[in-house]
Formats: C-alpha cells, structure tokens, sequence
C-alpha cells in the first residue's frame, strides 16, 4: 500500500508540474480552492482509512493513472480549472499542496463527505465539510500567510479567488435515503430535511467568508434519482429512467440552494455567489443523451449487477471500451465525458446553467 500511495504522489509530481506551465500565463483568477465530495476529490482520500478510495485501475484509465478521482479521468472541477487558467490544483494532504504550489489553489473536497458530520460515517474516515473549511483555515495561516508581504495582500487574494463548493449527495445517499444506518429520514421530512442542510451550509458559508472567501460557486446537486446505484434498488424495467422520489427531495434541497446564493448576494458585504444548475443539465444528458454526443445514459462504464448500479467499479474490473459514450462511469459518478460538458455549461463564457451569471463571469469581476 506504502509503496502504491509513493508511486501516486510521484507520478502527481510529474502530472502538476506540467500542469504548472501550460494555462497559466493569463489565469483569470489567483486560485481556485475546491470543497465538496467525491464528485471533486482529486486524490485526499488516499491518504486517510476509508474504504472510499478511487486509488485503483480502472479508475483514472483516461488519466493515465489511478489519482483518487472517482472518474475515468478528469472530473468537473479539473475543466473548471482550466477554464479559469489555472493549472490543476494540488489535494491537500498530498505532499503537493505544501509551499507554492498552494498559491494556485488547493483541493479539500474528500469522498463520502458531506453537510452534516455524521454523514457517510459507515465508509470509515472522510473531511467533512466543517473539516475541510478548517483545513482551508490552517492553508491561510500556515501556508499562504508568509507569501504575502501585508494583510491587506492576503486579503485581496483571497477575495478574487474562486471558492467551488460541490457538496449535498451524500447527504441524501449515505445517510437520509439510508435508514437502516441513520436516524434522519425517521426525524425530518424531505422539506424539513432540505432546511436543517441549508441552515448548516449558510453557518458553514459564512465561516468561509470570515476567513476571505468572496467569490463562491454554489454547485446545485444532480439527479440522484438517475445513478446506477439507485436505479439497481428499485424493480421495474430498464427504460423506465429514473426515481422520481428522490429527484423530488433533492430538487427541495436545490431549491433553497438557489435561494440561498440569493440571500448571501445581499447579506455578506462584497461577496458574489454563482449558483450552478447542475440537476436540469444532468438529468438533460440522461433523458436526451444524443444532444450531447452520448449513448448510454443509465449504466455504470465499469460497475456490477443491474445497471451496473449495484457493486460499483472493482479494482482490475475491466471498464466498457466506448467510455465517451456513457454519462457514468461507475455506479455513482459521471464519466470524463460527461464531466467535460456539464464543465462547459457551468464554468465557459457560453455557461448557460450558471446563476445569475457564470464562473468566466464572476471569475472577471
């Protein structure tokens, strides 16, 4: 395992210092500072005990190695870094966000993690999200503080950073829609559910904006109710798309998301929040595939049992062949295709599910 977490962090080394010459000549932004779950992690995972890791083939095939991206290759955050001129940003407990390399930015964002501590406990350890905004604050002080010759510096870098932050699913797949592990679908309703995670993300949000997050990309949660993995629970055949139950409560959860970044726009002095429509995009790509190039759009690329939703990808497993074809790679997360586009519709000058205006946009105020 030691010497598997070694050849990794060796080849990062390689991957992010070629990474550090090619876009970032004219960057739009400073840095990009990514939170969220494992839709984003690119790689934190590996380095603490849990049983949500991607550190393994097939994972990261179009990559070129396993990276701990629950992806083939590259997921959205990686095109939205380049989309700002950024190169890609380093994990934060890789040995590759120390010094620097911290300057352009770091990802906390850890598999399983979720809103609410308790979330995804039963995958062993994972950052929260409380706890990766305290990893952001130690990033601040022990690390970005000594590059800057005054406060007031630091302070304007960071303001004109972009802060995305992609978390929520786990909250419903690894703990509400999961009753026989959690207490909470007993306790809340869907309605009252969705308000107690927007209560605890607004208090986390504005942790982030006393530490000088300015600029922040609320990512809206997708169709939950289309993945593999939940298509594998319910019966019925194989075109019958998606669960509609489930798209309802998270769309309860989007909802007060959008309502949320309108809320902050007016209530913390000189921030900016982008609400990105992740769930009409997605769940369009499932249900009209053809318009976005793709075929398959409710199998897993590598996964096990009924839509290859029911075991998710196995190390070795050998992945479908026509990859670009699929809108999911495993039982729970989209394919680098499919990443590109929903990128491309949130963080491009042409964004069209961005609100009220894109990342290109915010990044240029």
């Amino acid at each position: 395992m030691k010497s598997l977490l070694i050849c990794v962090v060796l080849l990062e080394l390689v991957w992010f210092g070629h990474g550090q010459s090619e876009d970032d000549h004219h960057p739009l932004a400073p840095a990009f500072f990514v939170f969220g779950d494992s839709l984003v992690d690119s790689g934190n995972n590996n380095y603490i005990p849990t049983l949500a890791r991607a550190n393994y083939f097939p994972y990261g095939i179009d990559f070129g190695f396993p990276t701990g991206r629950f992806c083939n290759g590259r997921t959205v955050v990686d095109y939205g870094a380049t989309y700002l001129g950024l190169p890609l940003v380093p994990p934060y407990l890789s040995p590759l966000s120390i010094g620097q390399n911290s300057l352009r930015g770091v990802n906390y964002a850890s598999a399983a993690a979720g809103i609410l501590d308790e979330t995804g406990q039963h995958y062993g350890a994972r950052t929260t999200f409380n706890g990766q905004i305290s990893q952001f604050e130690i990033t601040i002080e022990l690390n970005l503080r000594r590059f800057f010759q005054n406060p007031a510096d630091l302070r304007k870098y960071l303001a004109k950073s972009i802060i995305g932050i992609n978390i929520g699913s786990n909250d419903y797949i690894n703990n509400y829609l999961m009753p026989e592990r959690y207490s909470t679908s007993q306790t809340y309703s869907g309605e009252d559910y969705a308000d107690l995670l927007i209560k605890t993300l607004s208090a986390q949000i504005s942790r982030l904006y006393n530490l000088g997050a300015r600029k922040m990309v609320l990512a809206g949660s997708g169709p939950l109710g289309c993945i593999p993995s939940q298509l594998s629970m319910v019966s019925g055949n194989k075109n019958s798309g998606c669960v509609t139950k489930i798209n309802d409560m998270v769309s309860m959860f989007n909802i007060r998301l959008k309502d949320l970044a309108n809320t902050l726009n007016t209530t913390l002095p000189g921030s900016f929040f982008v609400y990105q429509n992740v769930f009409d995009l997605f769940h369009d790509m499932v249900v009209n595939p053809s318009r976005y190039g793709l075929v398959v759009s409710n199998e897993a690329c590598c996964g096990n049992g009924r839509y290859g939703g029911a075991l998710t990808c196995l190390p070795l497993q050998q992945p479908c062949l026509d990859r670009h074809q699929y809108v999911f790679w495993d039982a729970f997360h989209p394919t680098e295709t499919a990443n590109k586009i929903i990128a491309h519709n949130t963080f491009s000058k042409s964004a069209n599910y961005s609100y009220p205006i894109s990342v290109y946009e915010l990044a240029k105020l």
